[in-house]
């Protein structure tokens, strides 16, 4: 397999994922990416540690500067703007991936969004504008890569998002996120069951918090750090390597008879009363 570029890649480059190319000749694309302590990157270098080619997005111009370099490190064949905000920009970038690549085995899916004053207020507060717009970024933009996406998974595939387990039970703090993210992970069963059929899988996966720039906008999140760390088996919190190893787990060959599910990567946090 093709060696990777030390830094940054080397906080979640590990000798010890030198297991061969299992996921040679896949290709796949990674929405999420901000920096090098993004969940989306620490997916992006697992995947391509294993031998997946990927396309990247950024959100922006300003985000550009920061991931298209973290692109090239991952030697990505495709990497281009996504704000799924803009209309017609998705439909951009699967048109990009049909023209240049043909198929699409695979789809990460970590974005999220939330007005500050709404994700920092009551969630019986919200606004009607605040939560439509977290749904759509949040949720419903899952939603529609999977639709883009299915004609693409000419052989099957895997679609994965971002959740957290305050979509299960009331986290302090959380707030509108909450909601937003229990939609997203009803969203993930539907999908499953509609596109199990064309032998596309699809999973949730819920990380424990993690210092990331989307997390810098929950409210007291060193709190919610400092809870996780005392109140989970493990004693401490996970990294984004170990993220990115589940997510190529799932999306190699070895979950063939798993869809559907919320995958924790959390310590064992979600199994404490």
């Amino acid at each position: 397999m093709a060696d990777l570029p030390a830094d940054p890649l080397s906080k979640v480059w590990n000798p010890d994922d030198r297991i061969g190319d299992m996921l040679k000749g896949k290709r796949g694309l990674i929405v999420g990416v901000a920096n090098d302590s993004s969940i989306a990157f620490g997916c992006a270098a697992k995947l391509r540690a294993f031998g997946a080619e990927l396309a990247v997005t950024w959100l922006n111009e300003k985000a550009e500067r920061f991931v298209r370099p973290l692109a090239e490190q991952l030697q990505s064949s495709i990497m281009m703007p996504l704000d799924v905000e803009e209309p017609g920009a998705l439909e951009a970038v699967f048109a990009r991936i049909e023209d240049q690549w043909g198929k699409l085995d695979f789809v990460i899916h970590s974005i999220a969004f939330a007005p500050r004053d709404d994700l920092h207020g009551r969630v019986v507060d919200c606004s009607a504008e605040g939560f439509t717009q977290a749904m759509r970024v949040s949720a419903w933009s899952f939603l529609r890569m999977a639709k883009l996406a299915e004609p693409l998974m000419k052989d099957g595939g895997v679609l994965i998002t971002m959740s957290y387990y305050g979509a299960d039970k009331v986290v302090g703090n959380y707030n509108m996120m909450g909601p937003v993210k229990a939609a997203l992970e009803a969203s993930v069963r539907y999908a499953a069951a509609e596109l199990g059929p064309r032998h596309i899988r699809v999973f949730a996966v819920s990380p424990g918090p993690l210092r990331t720039r989307a997390a810098s906008g929950i409210a007291h999140f060193d709190e919610l750090v400092d809870m996780a760390q005392s109140r989970a088996p493990a004693q401490r919190l996970v990294d984004i390597a170990e993220v990115g190893r589940v997510v190529a787990f799932l999306v190699g060959g070895a979950s063939s008879g798993m869809t559907g599910d919320t995958i924790y990567v959390d310590g064992g946090l979600h199994i404490m009363a």
